[in-house]
This record gives C-alpha cells, structure tokens and sequence, in this order.
C-alpha cells in the first residue's frame, strides 16, 4: 500500500534553504489543476490573487474578495497531500486594522484548511506579520512590486530602491514571516536580500539567485492569450493544443463522425 507523502512544511522550506535545495511555487484556481501540481511534486501552490487577472479577467488584482480568495482556496486545498498551499490576503485586509488582518486570515485558514497566507507588505506591515503569527497564522511576505499597490507604484515596474527592499526584506523577517517572495527585483538585489537572510526568499522576475522561483501556471502552460511577463517561460503551448482538438470536435460533429458505434451504447 502507498504511503501517504508527507506535507511540506515551514520546516521543510527551512531545511531546504539550508541545504542548498530550490523551492519549486505555482499558482492554482482550481481543485485539477491544483492535483496535478501535487502529483508533479510541486512544493508549494499559491492561491494567488491574480485570479482576478488571469480566471477572472480583469485589468489588476484590486477587485478580488476574501469570499472569491476562500472559494478557489478550498478547491485547491482540498486537491493536495503533499504540497504546502498558500492564499494570499486580498486587497485591502492587509492594509486595513490589524484585528480585521488576523479575522481575514484566520477565516482563510480556516475554511480552505490551507497552511499559510501571503500578504503584500514589509516594514509598514511589520505589526500586522507580527500578529499573524503571534496567532499561528504561518505568512509569507510579498515585497518589491506589490500588485496591491500598482497604481501607487506607478504601474509595474521593476523596484530598483536597494534600501527599501532590504528594509522591507528584514522587517518581514524579524516580524516572524517565514518566507519572503520578491517580484520584479534585479538579479544583484535578489541575491543580496537571499544572502542576508536565514528566511528562504522565492523570486518571480527576481533573477536566478533566490532560494526558489514562482510562476503563474497559466503563463508557464501557455494557456493565456496575449503577451506574457518576461520573467516567464513558457514550457507548452495548451492554448494551441486545446484550440486544435476543440476544432477537431466541432468538425467531427458536423461531418457527423462523431459519436462513433464504439462510442454510443448498443
């Protein structure tokens, strides 16, 4: 009989930044595409906000709820043995009192049973990291372009400020964060913020030199339409694929092959 694999943990993160092992991090919506990240072996799947973006179509993140954020963790977390899931904290809960930060993230785990939340932020929302896990809430901090804030960063763009992100970097560290994701930060700055923590940091458009890497499945499978970031590779073309079999059904049903005897019952 297969055992049952063992959870990634804070733990596991821990060891394998000591050990000189990359973190492997992918987005998930959905409860098949979440089992198929798990079977892969992925080590953590984030729950991310830009399901606002890429499920649901919109221009930013800003508009998505703490409902939609429990709705699409659960799904997910329900799909996994193995990989840690992460949800993020969706606009504005992190920005709000600390007291709401900690009832929205604790209804977050608690209703998806997920094992962390994500929560844009570093210095300015060092108190609200700290009361999180004061709470034994497990929380990655999310610094360098935080799409929460794009309209008060200017867009996106990449963070060149080297103190801000060391500040920010740092405070999410001594708040007690486990773990802390940079977005759109120069490779050199990366690997400086990689170095002067003990925490493991997980890059997406950060260069190659963090403790691991994150993508949005969607961009990495090539199921969205449209220009992709240009930290992201894609490694298949589903959207293609799946565009030529749907085509190939619709023909089959007009020409009137399909269903086939094989495929009708006697």
């Amino acid at each position: 009989m297969n055992e049952k694999p063992q959870r990634v943990t804070v733990k596991t993160l821990q060891s394998m930044k000591r050990k000189g092992q990359r973190i492997t991090m992918l987005t998930a919506y959905d409860y098949p595409t979440a089992q198929m990240l798990d079977e892969a072996k992925v080590d953590c799947i984030l729950v991310g906000d830009s399901l606002g973006m890429v499920v649901q179509g919109k221009t930013t993140t800003i508009p998505v709820t703490l409902d939609e954020m429990i709705y699409h963790g659960e799904m997910v977390a329900r799909a996994t043995v193995r990989a840690m899931v992460v949800v993020d904290l969706p606009f504005p809960v992190g920005q709000l009192s600390i007291t709401h930060t900690v009832e929205s993230a604790a209804s977050i785990m608690k209703r998806t049973q997920c094992q962390a939340v994500k929560m844009e932020g570093g210095h300015q929302q060092a108190a609200a990291i700290r009361a999180l896990v004061d709470a034994g809430i497990p929380t990655i901090a999310h610094i360098g372009l935080r799409p929460q804030s794009v309209h008060a960063l200017g867009g996106y763009r990449v963070q060149r400020d080297a103190d801000q992100l060391m500040t920010d970097a740092k405070a999410a560290e001594q708040s007690g964060a486990f773990c802390v994701l940079m977005e759109c930060v120069p490779p050199d700055l990366a690997k400086l913020v990689t170095e002067q923590l003990s925490i493991p940091t997980i890059g997406i458009g950060a260069g190659p030199h963090c403790d691991g890497q994150v993508l949005v499945t969607n961009d990495l499978l090539g199921w969205n339409n449209g220009d992709v970031p240009k930290f992201v590779r894609r490694y298949a073309d589903l959207r293609s694929e799946s565009a030529r079999a749907v085509n190939q059904y619709c023909e089959d049903v007009q020409k009137g092959t399909f269903p086939s005897a094989d495929e009708s019952f006697g």
